[in-house]
């Protein structure tokens, strides 16, 4: 009866965790950050954070 739940959550996992897992990577930020992306709200503040608060790699040294 519940077995589309699996799948739902790999494909979840794909579309949303591994982009964000990137990104933190990418932006200098611990990659195990994408995780935040599951929790339900927190989800939401993750992304707001990160558009607005500066980037480590920003503050390197040109």
């Amino acid at each position: 009866m519940f077995h589309g739940y699996g799948l739902f959550g790999i494909i979840y996992i794909v579309v949303a965790v591994i982009p964000f897992w990137r990104i933190c990577k990418r932006v200098g930020l611990s990659e195990w950050l994408g995780l935040l992306i599951i929790v339900p709200i927190v989800n939401i503040i993750f992304i707001y954070w990160l558009a607005f608060t500066d980037w480590p790699i920003q503050k390197s040294p040109s």
